[in-house]
């Protein structure tokens, strides 16, 4: 009984004090200006700095990666989805995609 005892106490301490992984994902909208968007370097120029806006003011850690999910002309806007992560974040979408692929 007490080496059941002891070996409980062991394994509850050994649960306790793990502590699971960070791993930052997140989804970030944002827009520019359609009407301010004469040509193509435009465009690139205003989602360049939406997203240095997005990493600087909306973002509290850091991201190894950008994506641009969807960016879709509204009215006078452009509307762009950001996909943003970090190292640790990267690999759980790897790993989700790859277990994702196997169930199909």
């Amino acid at each position: 009984m007490k080496i059941l005892l002891t070996a409980s106490i062991i394994a509850l301490a050994f649960v306790t004090s793990a502590t699971p992984a960070a791993a930052y994902v997140v989804a970030v909208p944002t827009s520019v200006a359609a009407s301010t968007l004469a040509d193509d370097a435009d465009l690139k120029a205003a989602i360049r700095s939406a997203v240095d806006d997005v990493l600087s003011h909306a973002i509290a850690f850091s991201p190894t990666f950008v994506v641009v999910q969807t960016a879709r002309l509204v009215g006078d806007r452009v509307y762009i989805l950001l996909l943003i992560g970090d190292e640790d974040g990267e690999k759980m979408l790897e790993k989700l995609s790859a277990d994702a692929v196997e169930t199909r």
